[in-house]
């Protein structure tokens, strides 16, 4: 009997042990071996500054699934050994074992690259010391909740004003720390507009965050070894703890060094199937270039919704199905405090990079009805082509049920939707839960007005059923 076919991935997170288990349930006989250079396969990275936080206690809450567990699935499933060469011409990986230094080799017939994202780290005066952390894998998140629990710092500083950045002061404030939070640029939540920012930013200070915007970090201070502070361009700021969010970078230099195609952003260039220039080698999640589906541009968008679905897609067409990835919205949602803050498709710099005629449409309402106690607030704003009135992109800034109206939008932006065809929807309406209005809606409208699109012509009722929308991608 010929040994069984082989697939190996690089990768036991989201996109990797996405892939493994569904080539996996696709053809049982498929051999599979994965390879993660952490300690933990298959967990929620999102969910580790709420381990940070203290609402949730126990770190193997946030695993999905262990190597045991993928071991009665038929899956091998190695930890702490890092694929560190591959050669395409053999078909061949070479592994490390990160516990004693030894390498070893395995063979593949198929290939998929799940190597992820790397945390921007820049070495800095003082990097080094104790007390400053990253949050890349599941272990760093432990190491930082055990570092609060038993130092309890007084002053901590995020550097990074980003989603891990805000959920981090989040998570420090309810433990008690003062925080404050340096970011190099002038505004945080750079994947909003600067007004929607300002809204963020406020709230910050009102949770008694101490902001610094517009001030790049230079070093950090030190003493015997641990910091001390973060040095700024125009201050030092005292510090106890530090916690760097600073975004990442597409992890392609194994992809690179076997002379697998980059795309222009620099993360793995891959087709709608997810296959990578080389022949049987797959790529998904952190690492790969995406299509935005609002410009059609490659984009590279780091987020583990992505990355479980590229995951999928690659284990149905390596076990023999057919799947395709549409592409990406960047929709994405967080929170500070009291306040939710929410974002998908293009932002008004994407639309003037790429020479978009473009309108706005901003609201502020309530998140229920005005005359409900404790009616809330929040402000949408809304993009859309002028002329034509396709939506472009939303944002949104609100108290408590106000974020998640982003999905809304989602699927509009999925759908190809205009603000005009947007502003009817028949959404669910009643006092507790939002105004007969929505605010969605009437942003849309106010978008509608500004591009001057034929917002009120009369088309007659289609007959059943309703024809199929002709895509305009």
């Amino acid at each position: 009997m010929p040994p069984a076919e082989r697939l190996i991935v690089v990768g036991g997170d989201a996109a990797g042990m996405s892939a493994a288990s569904q080539a996996k349930r696709q053809r049982p006989d498929l051999e599979v071996i994965t390879f993660e250079r952490g300690w933990h396969t298959s967990y929620s990275a999102c969910g580790m500054p709420y381990l940070v936080g203290g609402l949730i206690e126990d770190p193997t809450n946030l695993i999905v699934r262990t190597p045991e567990q993928f071991a009665r699935q038929g899956i091998t499933a190695r930890v702490r050994e890092e694929v560190v060469a591959l050669d395409l011409a053999v078909r061949r990986v070479t592994v490390r074992r990160l516990e004693d230094g030894s390498e070893y080799q395995e063979s593949f017939d198929q290939l998929v690259l799940a190597t992820g994202a790397r945390p921007l780290a820049p070495e800095l005066p003082g990097r080094e010391a104790e007390g400053i952390y990253g949050l890349s894998v599941l272990m760093d998140g432990i190491r930082l909740r055990e570092a609060v629990d038993r130092e309890q710092p007084r002053h901590a500083v995020v550097v990074g004003g980003g989603y891990i950045g805000l959920e981090m002061v989040e998570n420090l404030l309810r433990r008690g720390i003062a925080v404050t939070l340096v970011e190099a640029a002038d505004q945080v939540m750079s994947t909003l507009d600067p007004d929607m920012a300002a809204l963020v930013a406020d709230e910050l200070r009102r949770e008694g965050v101490a902001l610094y915007l517009g001030e790049p970090v230079q070093a950090f201070a030190t003493r015997n070894g641990h910091v001390t502070g973060v040095v700024t361009s125009q201050r030092t700021v005292p510090a106890d703890l530090v916690v760097l969010g600073l975004g990442v970078r597409p992890n392609v230099e194994l992809a690179h060094q076997a002379g697998i195609a980059l795309g222009m952003t620099g993360a793995i260039a891959v087709t709608d199937r997810l296959q990578t220039s080389a022949e049987g080698v797959w790529a998904a999640g952190d690492c790969v270039e995406s299509r935005h589906l609002v410009s059609y541009q490659p984009v590279f968008i780091a987020l583990g919704t992505v990355a479980n679905k590229q995951g999928r897609i690659c284990g149905i067409n390596i076990g023999g199905g057919y799947a395709r990835f549409p592409g990406v919205l960047g929709t994405a949602i967080t929170r500070v405090g009291t306040l939710e803050i929410a974002r998908t498709g293009l932002q008004e710099r994407e639309c003037r990079a790429l020479g978009i005629d473009y309108v706005v449409g901003t609201v502020r309402g309530t998140v229920r009805a005005g005359y409900y106690p404790d009616p809330g607030w929040l402000v949408i704003k809304v993009l859309a082509e002028r002329g034509s009135g396709r939506l472009l992109g939303a944002q949104i800034v609100g108290t408590e049920q106000a974020a998640k109206r982003i999905d809304v939008f989602a699927v509009a932006l999925h759908a190809g939707m205009s603000a005009n065809e947007f502003q009817y929807l028949d959404l669910s309406y009643a006092p507790p839960f939002g105004p007969t209005w929505d605010t969605p809606l009437i942003a849309a409208r106010k978008a509608v007005e500004q591009a001057q699109a034929a917002a009120y012509t009369v088309t007659p009722w289609p007959t059943a059923p309703f024809p199929r929308r002709n895509s305009h991608r």
